[in-house]
């Protein structure tokens, strides 16, 4: 499968990377390429570019220079974090403690990448960590945790797994009953271990849902890139949510 560069509009690139398991199967994975109101570029997540994709890159980013810095969202994408630094050494490195202990002789900013201090320093973007679930769970299996971000002048979702776009045909998904947009299948594994975990989960939830209601466009990682339509991302949501009803109501009596 080959690299996708896709513009996105109003100065925002997603780009559909290859992710193989065991160096067979290809899931997929992402990062973006966003431009700041301020001047220069910032990615979203890392990713080691193919040499066209990186053409493409460097033709917009004024052959890499304009690139101010690399946010890594989500503390269990960590394999091109150095590749991704050397290709663009002058920007500034965020990430989770995560990033800082996979890779700790890269030049990591000392905040990390889910403080609202960073948060503060892109204006042009808005981020969300989900509330009731772990960012960095102990299972190193789960991944369900990731920082969202948000990007308003396109209206593009950038997400790591805590949302999943499911590619199936519309016959398919209604005989189903699977929605487009899911939430990750180790959800129910990541919620804190806490009475009102859950409850907290799906309030996040559905608050994401109205403060992003004009979302255009989901750019999951290892899934696809969903246009969704004028307003609808709240149904999305409120539909990913009553798949997962059942598991978070039983959590909750758990823990009563």
């Amino acid at each position: 499968m080959s690299e996708r560069f896709l513009d996105l509009g109003n100065g925002f690139w997603n780009i559909r990377g290859n992710l193989r398991i065991g160096g067979v199967l290809n899931v997929g994975t992402h990062c973006s390429l966003v431009r700041l109101s301020s001047g220069g570029f910032a990615f979203l997540d890392s990713y080691s570019l193919d040499d066209d994709t990186a053409a493409q890159v460097m033709a917009i980013t004024d052959q890499g220079r304009a690139v101010r810095a690399i946010l890594n969202l989500h503390p269990f994408h960590t394999l091109h974090c150095g590749p991704m630094h050397r290709m663009f050494p002058q920007a500034r490195l965020f990430g989770s403690q995560r990033h800082h202990r996979k890779w700790p002789d890269l030049p990591w900013r000392p905040q990390p990448v889910e403080a609202p201090e960073v948060a503060g320093q892109f204006p042009d973007l808005r981020f969300s960590l989900p509330d009731g679930i772990d960012y960095i769970c102990q299972n190193e299996r789960v991944h369900a945790g990731s920082l969202l971000a948000y990007h308003p002048a396109s209206g593009s979702l950038h997400v790591d797994d805590t949302l999943n776009v499911l590619p199936l045909p519309g016959l398919l998904r209604r005989l189903t009953g699977m929605p487009q947009v899911t939430f990750h299948p180790t959800l129910g594994q990541a919620l804190q271990d806490r009475p009102g975990a859950a409850r907290d989960f799906r309030d996040w939830a559905l608050r994401i849902a109205g403060d992003w209601a004009e979302a255009k466009t989901v750019c999951a990682a290892h899934s696809a890139t969903l246009p969704v339509r004028p307003g609808s991302f709240a149904d999305h949501i409120r539909k990913a949510l009553r798949r997962v009803e059942k598991a978070l109501d039983r959590f909750e009596e758990k823990r009563r």
